[in-house]
């Protein structure tokens, strides 16, 4: 009872440890860091919120006054369209994917299933790094040098510079959402006696099937507007084509092209053609997140 006593009698109350001048120290601290980061995210949303209404609304009046999708891009100051851009696009892009997603996605699968910390996993691994953050820039002067030098432009070679940014993007996303499968699921099928390829097949891919389509979508969007690849690989075409052999018109190099220009009816078609690569990336990149937030509800 006498301890209790002691205690009680020496334990300290609140007011004698409360330090209001520490306290009013660390609220202005914090006051003044949330002031800093309000401040930062409204000056940042102003600039885009003022690009996205200018790219709006002139990219609408371009598409309101001139025949975009059923003529190719004119010569000055007469009125034209951007079929061949738009058509060019596609192919070069859906190209790109469809050489870039399967390699990226079987070396995705590799590194998580396989690789097992081997050597060679490493190296992949840091190869995939390095391609990740190198510059488009970059892999089209890559590709410049092997498939364009010294012969001519072409279609091919646009694609394949366009798979060289899709593929470290596929295998990031692939290996990160087959790392996300939990290894019950292995455990119980190696219990049932299945082996190691059907495994792989018929319960992890399918398990997280739905973050491998988001990676896809992504490098999907991430290659439908770059310019610098296709700058010295695919180049531009004035005419229609569906020759992949020869060069081939684009939307980031119609965009390019007619903004250096003096000429008004370009400068429009530019607009118009900026507005559709801007609102095709935000279409994918919500389908995307659509996609991502079902299996995370589910």
């Amino acid at each position: 009872m006498q301890s209790a006593d002691a205690l009680g009698h020496n334990a300290v109350s609140f007011e004698d440890r409360y330090d209001r001048s520490l306290y009013n120290k660390r609220r202005f601290v914090n006051n003044l860091g949330l002031a800093f980061a309000v401040s930062a995210m409204i000056f940042g949303l102003f600039w885009l919120v003022w690009i996205l209404m200018t790219l709006f609304v002139e990219g609408f009046q371009a598409l309101f006054h001139m025949p975009i999708f059923v003529a190719d891009t004119p010569p000055p100051q007469t009125d034209g369209g951007l079929r061949n851009a738009i058509v060019g696009s596609l192919m070069l892009a859906f190209s790109g994917l469809f050489i870039g997603a399967p390699i990226g996605m079987m070396t995705g699968i590799y590194l998580a299933e396989f690789s097992q910390g081997s050597w060679l996993g490493k190296a992949t691994r840091f190869l995939n790094d390095i391609l990740l953050s190198a510059p488009s820039i970059v892999i089209g002067l890559f590709i410049y040098a092997l498939m364009v030098q010294g012969k001519h432009f072409s279609g091919w070679a646009g694609s394949l510079a366009l798979a060289l940014i899709v593929i470290p993007v596929v295998v990031r996303t692939t290996e990160n959402m087959l790392n996300l499968v939990p290894n019950t699921l292995r455990e119980a099928a190696y219990a049932l006696g299945t082996p190691k390829w059907k495994l792989v097949t018929n319960v992890t891919v399918k398990a997280a099937k739905t973050g491998l389509t988001t990676g896809v979508l992504l490098a999907f969007a991430r290659i439908t507007g770059e310019t610098a690849p296709l700058l010295f690989t695919a180049f531009n075409n004035p005419f229609f084509s569906l020759d992949m052999n020869q060069a081939m018109a684009n939307l980031p190099n119609t965009i390019y092209q007619f903004t250096s220009s003096p000429y008004d009816n370009w400068h429009t078609l530019a607009w118009a053609a900026a507005l559709l690569i801007t609102a095709t990336v935000l279409i994918l990149n919500i389908v995307a997140r659509l996609i991502g937030g079902k299996e995370v509800a589910k």
